[in-house]
């Protein structure tokens, strides 16, 4: 049977799913009851998204309460996993905050604990019994939508290994690699590059695992406007949009993204929900 956590978000269909009451005590602690019997259960899938540390404890107290309700096999999925970009340590005084969530989460001993598209190759490492599901059927969704010439855009260093792994899949599009510069102390974005002389008009995807504000992309955005880009989509498997659409939908034709952090109405936010990819 499954568990949705997020009563907005189903990611395996709404079948044999169990029904809980939720409420917050008035001193702020948060408490789960289980309705649906489970006396001829054995094992449950927990889905969440996990937006904050309170979501965590949540889906603490759901995993106690099931195991005394002696289900012997729990499974989780978590599609965004949390502090996934925080996986190293850039200055002194900072936590390694991937791995404080990972050992929380590695207590309860899960069957399996299943993420979607993980920022880096750090979360599936410090996590027991990770399964991984990467992003080439959102992208293939996405690209069956656009012009066969389509590029694909790298906008820096660490989504290289992905949009490689995601163009060979497909067998279909040339990838353009671009770059910029982090400033540790302060996060100040500067010096973004294009690695193509000219794009000659054409289409470019630019694909990522999550947007926040968006500044990455925004300074990429024009980098390739100078190089001679056509229409630019963006396509992120999280999106976190703190700073809103505005400034994106300005240089971006379209957005796209999924369901796997919350859910998103815009009229130029395509959002693919997470239960098609997991068909795929």
């Amino acid at each position: 049977m499954i568990l949705n956590l997020d009563k907005h978000f189903s990611p395996y269909g709404t079948t044999n799913t169990i029904e809980y009451n939720y409420f917050t005590f008035s001193g702020g602690e948060p408490h789960i009851k289980i309705i649906t019997d489970l006396k001829a259960v054995s094992e449950v899938t927990i889905t969440h998204r996990i937006q904050s540390f309170n979501d965590l404890g949540i889906l603490l107290l759901a995993t106690n309460a099931l195991k005394n309700m002696d289900i012997k096999k729990i499974k989780v999925l978590l599609p965004y996993f949390p502090a996934a970009r925080q996986d190293r340590l850039m200055q002194t005084g900072e936590p390694l905050s991937v791995k404080v969530y990972a050992d929380i989460i590695n207590t309860q001993n899960y069957e399996s604990v299943t993420i979607f598209d993980p920022h880096s190759e750090v979360a599936p490492a410090v996590l027991n019994n990770c399964k991984v599901i990467d992003n080439h059927a959102f992208i293939r969704q996405i690209t069956q939508q656009l012009p066969d010439d389509l590029l694909l855009i790298s906008p820096d260093g660490g989504a290289l290994k992905k949009i490689y792994k995601v163009a060979a899949h497909l067998q279909k599009y040339e990838v353009i690699e671009g770059s910029k510069s982090r400033n540790v102390r302060t996060g100040e974005l500067t010096g973004f590059k294009v690695y193509a002389e000219d794009l000659k008009g054409k289409d470019c995807l630019v694909v990522d695992d999550i947007c926040d504000g968006g500044g990455t992309f925004l300074g990429l955005a024009q980098e390739l406007k100078a190089k001679n880009a056509g229409n630019l989509y963006l396509a992120v498997s999280h999106g976190i949009f703190s700073r809103g659409f505005e400034d994106l939908e300005k240089v971006f034709t379209k957005i796209y993204t999924t369901d796997s952090f919350k859910t998103i109405a815009h009229k130029n936010c395509e959002q693919i929900k997470l239960k098609e990819i997991l068909r795929n």
